[in-house]
């Protein structure tokens, strides 16, 4: 939503949206000239509003959203608006389960680098080095000046099959949103028809030996590419972000290119140089303890297994030999309900493990899931488990019990990230 309001400030547009608090996001659209409602109210939708885009995450009776309607102002979804977008641009749509929002900044600098001038829409804040930021930590929108459109392809209720993809790029396909999707086959479905929109002169990237895709795949005509064919060339060279996870994100970056013809050499010096996006594996600082801490936005078990991984093979290039602590935060009841067992797994594998409550989002209470119960089910596994009240108390606990040596992850999709900057202001990390 923020990646299209910036767009649109950079066209002369006036711009007005609401949020539920102030944040990064909505500090620098303020600081372009928009502005912001914290409170959302009829009220807030003046009669002289050409244009609603509105996310898919409001229920339908939003007091907004009605507001806009009863006056009858055009109303677009997020995944709408961004279609009309892609409809006129060369796109690059980056789907899949994990990992679409590092492939997608990965493509974009390497594009960027390789003087293509992409307009960019990215679901995090990039940290770029050859355009000029609004606001620290970077942006998730460059206003590029050519044909082509680089975009992270959301696939909650198929908000994807809005995008007119030249190229596809499929990281991987998971159970996820299983509050919208039935079951796994009804994601392999809409994923089908994601990459059945590819014209035949296009592309789609994947790992073709992937059996999940088995199904995927024979709706297409286009040109598919193995990502895997490139894993190599990356693998040879080393990446600044760990975690082998992200040499699979910079093998299908590098399979682009080779499509886009851009210089092998100019891909690769790019994909080195990348240092990640924002809220994954992102320094947030030392503590006075001498522990450091990173935050990763991880809400998947299988998102958090891979950030976890990442975070020990950091540890060990570092000779690191503390404990590895994941402060989770939970997001979504029907996500951690659904896939509890999973989550237990995965978290198990560090050292400690601090449960912030469930951060609810779009849905209302369920009494029949709480950190308590997913706590319950990792301590079969791993003991070293305890559930806090807040992040104040989370805080002071990670203050007491870490020490020099030790990391400490922040994960999950909400806003966990603010335990790690609480414990590290002004003591930043050396990277």
């Amino acid at each position: 939503m923020s990646a299209l309001a910036r767009m649109f400030l950079g066209e002369g547009k006036q711009v007005s949206g609401s949020d539920r608090a102030p944040s990064l996001v909505t500090e620098g659209l303020e600081k372009l000239g928009a502005k912001i409602f914290y409170e959302q109210e009829a009220e807030n939708i003046a009669a002289d509003v050409d244009l609603i885009v509105y996310t898919i995450a409001i229920p339908a009776d939003n007091s907004e959203l009605l507001a806009a309607r009863a006056k009858g102002i055009d109303c677009l979804t997020y995944p709408q608006a961004l279609g009309l977008i892609s409809a006129e641009k060369y796109t690059i749509a980056v789907a899949g389960t994990h990992g679409k929002t590092t492939t997608t900044a990965m493509i974009a600098e390497m594009m960027i680098a390789a003087s293509l001038s992409p307009t960019v829409v990215v679901g995090s804040l990039l940290k770029q080095k050859n355009t000029e930021s609004s606001f620290p930590g970077g942006t998730n929108f460059i206003a590029g000046d050519s044909k082509y459109l680089v975009v992270e392809a959301c696939e909650y209720q198929r908000s994807f099959l809005n995008l007119s993809p030249r190229i596809a790029v499929i990281t991987n396909i998971d159970n996820d949103h299983l509050d919208y999707y039935k079951d796994f086959t009804d994601i392999q479905s809409a994923f089908a028809e994601f990459i059945s929109k590819v014209p035949d002169d296009g592309f789609v990237v994947c790992d073709k030996k992937d059996l999940r895709l088995e199904l995927v795949l024979g709706q297409t005509k286009a040109t598919v590419v193995d990502y895997k064919n490139f894993l190599e060339r990356i693998s040879s060279s080393g990446l600044t972000v760990p975690g082998h996870h992200n040499l699979l994100n910079a093998s299908a970056a590098l399979a682009v290119g080779e499509i886009l013809q851009i210089a092998e050499k100019t891909s690769l010096e790019a994909l080195l140089g990348f240092s990640g996006v924002w809220r994954r594996f992102e320094p947030k600082g030392e503590m006075e303890t001498g522990a450091l801490v990173y935050d990763d936005y991880a809400h998947h078990p299988t998102e958090i297994e891979a950030a976890l991984a990442g975070a020990r093979e950091f540890m060990s290039n570092r000779q690191m030999t503390g404990k590895l602590f994941a402060v989770f935060q939970p997001h979504l009841y029907s996500r951690t309900k659904i896939l509890k067992e999973d989550f237990a797994t995965k978290l198990a594998l560090a050292d400690e493990i601090i449960m912030a409550p469930i951060y609810a989002a779009r849905e209302p209470a369920d009494q029949t899931i709480s950190s308590e119960i997913l706590a319950e089910a990792i301590a079969r596994k791993n003991p070293n488990v305890r559930v806090l009240r807040d992040f104040a108390e989370i805080a002071e606990a990670l203050r007491t019990d870490t020490e020099e040596g030790d990391l400490i992850m922040t994960i999950g999709a909400g806003d966990i990230y603010k335990v790690g900057e609480d414990l590290t202001r002004n003591v930043k990390i050396e990277v």
